[in-house]
Order: structure tokens, then C-alpha cells, then sequence
């Protein structure tokens, strides 16, 4: 069975070389959703025998759908430039387990990394993500950010994809406002309202969550700061939530 590789970028030189020679280990194809990256990101991707196709940015779920007409496989592999398959999952694929049972997605864990360090705790691991589909009956949400794929039958299965998203935690924090102020606009566009006191509650709630339950606290100082940022996180969505509605 064929299958079409689909990543969405933007300023991604660093990374989208390495993606899509993965990709191609057990893809037919690629395909890149650029929405006009300022740096080399589609000139490496054509070099790398990527097809681009050129997209203003609709949002996180809205931009992965817009790319799946240009897939001519049913089977799709949505990574993202910094995400990478493990052996295993490549295997997985390669050896055609997807095909045992009649699923139409499978959702693999993600071993989250800080420059060359896997971040295992505070909730970090195992993070499921659905990358690995068949759009004849599953596709993405539309939602804008931290999309999900519809599925009819999903399968978890104890395979790996390792995504090298940060090199230093600054670069985790602005990350995580940036995503904090799309959830905000998000919730506001589907009517979710919220007292003063959300905020607190909920940054407090994720702290107590990643640092004491999600074993956040037997990692020293990784740790406390991982379950800072959630927090910083939670804190700020909602607090970014009730700005919006103030405003109007």
C-alpha cells in the first residue's frame, strides 16, 4: 500500500531536509503545504524531491486539510518538519501492521526532546498524537491550533516518533505563548467564557499536575521549569481569554 507524506511549513530550513529524507524511507511521495517561508524551506524542499504547494496559513487543522487533495494515496504519514519516525514505528509502517484490523488511524507516542535531552516526565511522555491516517474516513479537525484527526477507529499502538522541537527553554516559553494566545482566540470563536479566577486555578492546577503527579519533581531543575511553563501555559490561555472578552 502507498502512502503520501504531508508536512505543513513555515521557516523551517533547519529541519525540512532531514524530514523529508525520513519521509521518503517509507513514503511515495511528499508533499509541503508552505505557507511563503522567508528562508530556504521550499527551495531545500524541491531539491529533496518534495511537490509544494504555496498557502496562505488557515490554521493548524484548516492547512493540513488543504493538502490533502494534492495526495494521491489514501494512506497518509502528517508529520510536522521537526517530528521524525522512530525504527520502530518505521518498521511498523514498512512492514504493513497498519493494514492488520480495519483501522483508519493510529495514534503513535512522541518522545518530546530539549536540544539532544528526552523530557519524560511531567506529563511529556507517552504524548499520543494521531500522524498516521487514511483520508477516505479520517481527516483533521478545523480546529486552528493543536488540531486532532476525526477518525471512525483509531488505534494507540506502542510505536515512536521523536520531535525535536526546542533547543532551549526560551524558545519552549515563546512557543507556548504564541500557541497560549491561538487557544485563546479559539475558545473566544466557539463561545467559551471564563470568570477572573480561571487563570489562577488553572496555571495552579497544572503546576501541582506536571510537578507532583507527572513526576515533574524527581527531575531536578528540568523538571520545576517544565512544570513552570504548563503552567505559564494554562495561565496565560485563559488570562489572553478573558482580555478578549473584555474587549468586546
Amino acid at each position: 500500500m502507498k502512502i503520501s507524506g504531508l508536512v505543513i511549513t513555515f521557516n523551517e530550513e533547519k529541519n525540512i531536509g532531514k524530514c523529508i529524507d525520513a519521509l521518503f524511507k517509507v513514503c511515495e511521495e511528499v508533499i509541503i503545504v508552505d505557507s511563503f517561508s522567508k528562508d530556504r524551506t521550499v527551495e531545500i524542499a524541491k531539491e529533496k524531491g518534495a511537490i509544494v504547494v504555496e498557502q496562505a496559513f488557515l490554521g493548524d487543522g484548516p492547512q493540513r486539510t488543504h493538502g490533502l487533495p494534492y495526495c494521491k494515496n489514501d494512506w497518509i504519514l502528517n508529520l510536522d518538519a521537526d517530528e521524525f519516525l522512530d525504527k520502530d514505528a518505521e518498521q511498523f509502517i514498512l512492514n504493513g501492521k497498519y493494514l492488520e484490523g480495519n483501522y483508519d488511524a493510529f495514534s503513535f507516542r512522541v518522545k518530546n526532546f530539549l536540544a539532544d535531552k528526552l523530557i519524560d516526565f511531567s506529563g511529556w511522555y507517552p504524548d499520543h498524537k494521531v500522524r498516521f491516517f487514511n483520508k477516505q474516513t479520517a481527516h483533521p479537525s478545523e480546529a486552528k491550533v493543536h488540531q486532532k484527526i476525526i477518525t471512525q477507529n483509531e488505534k494507540k499502538v506502542a510505536v515512536h516518533i521523536l520531535h525535536y522541537g526546542w533547543d532551549s527553554l526560551d524558545q519552549i516559553i515563546a512557543k507556548k505563548n504564541q500557541y497560549s494566545g491561538w487557544h485563546a482566540q479559539q475558545l473566544f470563536d466557539q463561545g467559551k467564557r471564563v470568570n477572573a479566577f480561571k487563570p489562577v486555578l488553572n496555571g495552579t492546577v497544572a503546576f501541582v499536575r506536571c510537578y507532583f503527579f507527572k513526576k515533574g519533581v524527581f527531575n531536578g531543575i528540568d523538571g520545576l521549569s517544565i512544570a513552570m511553563i504548563q503552567a505559564f501555559f494554562s495561565y496565560m490561555k485563559y488570562a489572553k481569554l478573558l482580555k478578549l472578552q473584555k474587549q468586546k
